[in-house]
């Protein structure tokens, strides 16, 4: 799997996972850091090579619905990096937890995140290092918990 910035290619890929429309998909994705994980099985690229197709075209162009495993788009407010939305494959979700991470350790930020709790994103989030603190507001009748990383205590 690629890690890549979202492109607006990418918002019909993101809806279907969302189910929200293309056009809010394409507001998150230039409002927000968006990360996308890409299956290079699914483009017919190889992982090895350079991102480009035999016809030219980069990694990031044209790529297919199916091609994305999943995405995080993650924000910064008040000195803190919030996950706002994370969906997908289970083993890329765990994936892409870390490009949020990443950058806030970089920045000597925390993370913060609210998960559904019957989803696949919690136990990505703990994998990565996340502590649950506490429980969250029910998001279209499901039930969150609010998820936080600490650089500073490792998770």
């Amino acid at each position: 799997m690629r890690v890549r910035d979202a492109v607006e290619a990418d918002a019909a890929a993101l809806g279907s996972m969302t189910g929200r429309p293309e056009g809010v998909v394409r507001n998150m994705i230039h409002d927000r850091s968006v990360r996308v994980g890409v299956t290079d099985e699914a483009t017919g690229r190889d992982a090895a090579s350079d991102g480009a197709d035999p016809a030219g075209r980069s990694a990031d162009d044209d790529t297919p619905v199916d091609a994305v495993a999943a995405f995080v788009a993650f924000d910064v407010r008040d000195g803190v990096v919030h996950v706002t939305n994370v969906e997908g494959d289970p083993e890329a979700v765990r994936r892409l937890f870390e490009e949020p991470v990443r950058f806030a350790t970089r920045e000597g930020m925390t993370v913060e995140a609210v998960l559904p709790t019957d989803g696949t994103a919690v136990d990505a989030a703990e994998a990565v290092g996340f502590a649950a603190v506490g429980s969250g507001p029910r998001i279209d009748g499901a039930s969150t918990a609010r998820y936080r990383f600490d650089p500073e205590e490792g998770g």
